[in-house]
């Protein structure tokens, strides 16, 4: 019987093998921003969202799991938003802000200062926003849990990102919807694949 060796290719800082259907790994500044999930990935995040200069763009989007890429100008703000149904993620990984949050649209109760390395936990059903108050853009990756924008999302602007949402009519401010909890099939409806 001969040995027929394993075929996939190896990367010398991974432990195992990659195998060639699966996203590719990228080193340095040459992270191509585009959404990878479902499928297994492995990128360097600090790299990434250092690159990316959009306000959102979905860089991987799982069943339950999403993870974006922002970046914030200078005087801008997330904007105040609440995911009642969704937990969130963020981690600034260059800039200056402040982060604010409450359980009421009109009571931001709780406010920090954050910078490079700092992460910020928003429990679902929590009003917050996050202001860069830098001189440079705040640059900063957020998970959401389940997801909560379509996959392959990208807004290059804040304005970009109302439009596409919904949040503004004729200059006034609707009601934003928002993904539940729900099947992998009710994702895909919402979603529109």
């Amino acid at each position: 019987m001969y040995y027929t060796p394993y075929m996939y290719p190896y990367r010398s800082d991974h432990m195992y093998p990659v195998p060639f259907s699966y996203a590719p790994y990228y080193t340095g500044r040459d992270v191509a921003i585009q959404d990878y999930g479902p499928s297994p990935y492995v990128v360097n995040i600090n790299e990434a969202t250092k690159q990316n200069d959009t306000f959102r763009t979905a860089l991987w989007t799982g069943t339950h799991l999403q993870l974006t890429l922002m970046s914030i100008g200078v005087g801008e703000d997330i904007g105040l938003e609440m995911h009642p149904h969704v937990d969130q993620f963020l981690r600034v990984e260059e800039g200056e802000g402040i982060v604010k949050m409450g359980k009421e649209k009109n009571q931001l109760t709780y406010e920090r200062s954050v910078q490079d390395d700092d992460a910020i936990f928003i429990p679902a059903g929590t009003w917050h926003n996050l202001i860069n108050t830098g001189q440079t853009p705040l640059k900063l990756y957020s998970i959401y849990a389940p997801p909560n924008h379509p996959r392959g999302t990208i807004h290059k602007t804040k304005a970009d990102a109302e439009a596409a949402e919904g949040m503004h009519v004729n200059g006034h401010q609707q009601a934003q919807q928002y993904w539940h909890a729900g099947s992998p099939v009710q994702w895909v409806n919402y979603t529109g694949f």
